[in-house]
């Protein structure tokens, strides 16, 4: 990998305010990694080439000048294509989409720029992000960068390829049900899913609204936690788009405060088995951590079952009925929905009494939830049952038992339903040589908490590799 591609969002940006690295430099390498690697990846579905590059030469002046910077100037970035970048088609990864093209920039993304970023194009998706897979009708499939036989994940699925190969510094993705973290797991890198509200959504397709103003987010992925904690620290703070944005302030916490944390982990759910390397990544992140000085013992919190239960109801069937006007009956042909019905078979109408069921039982799950986190308030989970799967796997046998594709993913499902900000970070390697995350849970509103211990797993565990298909 070129040395200016392999280097995190933070370290770039301090070499470019250094004058060691020129905007231009950084902008040129990056779009000469795309040109090598995306057709490959399939992981960019469209490019600012022109423009990437007239914005490079315009973030020249101010570094010769001395003039005050941006924390990201002339750092090259990708977006998700389910946000809007002004310019580039959103299209979600649906024909019904086809075309669109917005006129501005989502909040988030006029902040990354107003910050120096410069925006390189945006990244592949599933259709309606409805999928743990990246794969769509209209640009096909993107691949692992770690085994192109194998998905980087869903839904976020091209943000986190273009990170981990090196074709991004940094980007932005989106989580209703492990979208961020399942793909940072695949891929090697590291993601982070915030408490609802903390960035604003406005911009995003599908929006934000109804039971996914709790379970859908838009957050950071990239290759070190410090570029996670950065692009937070810009892209975070209310906005009157958003129903659901809060102005919580966001203030990091330094190592010695950290280490006050007493640390809760689990290697499994008892119901969904996890793969030995899954296991043991967990168990090597909690040692890691104990010898780091932290408080480290086993925890499981109870109802975790209870907790999926419902966030299928809210993601799977409120969705179909979010989705039912405009894709008329299709939308059961979209994988998690397909896959959801296939495990309940026929479903009953989902009454407005049954919603509101589902929702004051989850409102007092959290309420449980947050009890049993008193004494330990940062948990350590797996991201995921498997690594990164072969494209057309959709089940695979676990110590013994069948492991379906929703069930393997329900490990980041609980916190979407719960709205609890979580992290991955790369830790462990399967046999055939593939990333393994851990997954970093706290209270809603505590990204500090999740960011900081992320962080100490990171130092002690290694953190991003590049993938070995990707080296030059």
């Amino acid at each position: 990998m070129n040395a200016i591609t392999s280097l995190p969002a933070t370290s770039l940006a301090r070499e470019i305010r250094a004058g060691k690295i020129s905007p231009c430099e950084a902008v040129e390498a990056h779009l000469q990694r795309i040109e090598k690697l995306n057709p490959r990846l399939n992981a960019f579905v469209s490019l600012r080439t022109d423009q990437a590059r007239e914005e490079a030469r315009a973030a020249e002046a101010p570094v010769q000048r001395g003039h005050p910077l941006g924390p990201l100037h002339g750092v090259p970035i990708s977006i998700k294509s389910s946000i809007d970048v002004a310019g580039l088609p959103c299209e979600s990864g649906s024909r019904l989409r086809a075309g669109h093209i917005p006129s501005a920039d989502a909040p988030l993304v006029a902040r990354l720029r107003s910050a120096g970023a410069i925006v390189l194009g945006n990244t592949n998706v599933p259709e309606l992000l409805m999928a743990y897979h990246t794969e769509n009708s209209i640009y096909g499939r993107t691949n692992s960068p770690w085994d192109p036989e194998r998905t980087p994940g869903g839904s976020s699925g091209g943000e986190a390829a273009a990170i981990a190969a090196g074709c991004a510094a940094a980007g932005v993705g989106s989580d209703g049900g492990g979208s961020i973290r399942v793909p940072a797991h695949f891929s090697g890198i590291c993601g982070l899913k915030p408490t609802p509200g903390r960035i604003p959504s406005t911009g995003h397709f599908p929006p934000n609204v109804g039971p996914f103003t709790f379970l859908g987010v838009v957050g950071p992925m990239a290759r070190t936690v410090a570029d996670l904690t950065l692009l937070l620290e810009i892209m975070a703070g209310p906005d009157k788009g958003d129903p659901g944005a809060v102005p919580v302030p966001f203030h990091r916490i330094n190592d010695l405060d950290a280490r006050r944390f007493r640390i809760g982990y689990f290697e499994d759910d008892a119901r969904t088995p996890v793969t030995p390397e899954t296991r043991a990544a967990v168990h090597t992140a909690a040692e890691a951590l104990t010898r780091a000085g932290f408080e480290v013992r086993s925890f499981r919190p109870a109802r975790l079952e209870k907790a999926r239960q419902l966030w299928e109801i809210f993601f799977c069937r409120g969705a179909a009925m979010v989705l039912a006007p405009t894709l008329q009956g299709a939308e059961w042909e979209l994988p998690i929905l397909k896959e959801y019905r296939k495990a309940a078979g026929a479903l009953a109408p989902l009454t407005a009494e049954a919603l509101l069921d589902a929702w004051l039982a989850r409102d007092a799950l959290v309420v449980e939830m947050l009890s049993q986190m008193e004494s330990v308030p940062v948990l350590l989970c797996p991201a995921c049952a498997v690594p990164a799967f072969r494209h057309p796997e959709r089940e695979w046998i676990v110590e013994g038992k069948k492991v379906t594709y929703l069930d393997a993913m329900s490990y980041t499902q609980w916190f979407n339903l719960l709205g609890f900000p979580a992290a991955v970070v790369p830790v462990g390697r399967s046999p055939e040589g593939l990333p393994i995350g851990v997954q970093v849970v706290g209270r809603p509103f505590a990204e500090a908490e999740v960011l900081a211990v992320a962080a100490w797993i990171e130092r002690e565990c290694g953190g991003w590799r590049e993938p070995p298909s990707t080296k030059s």
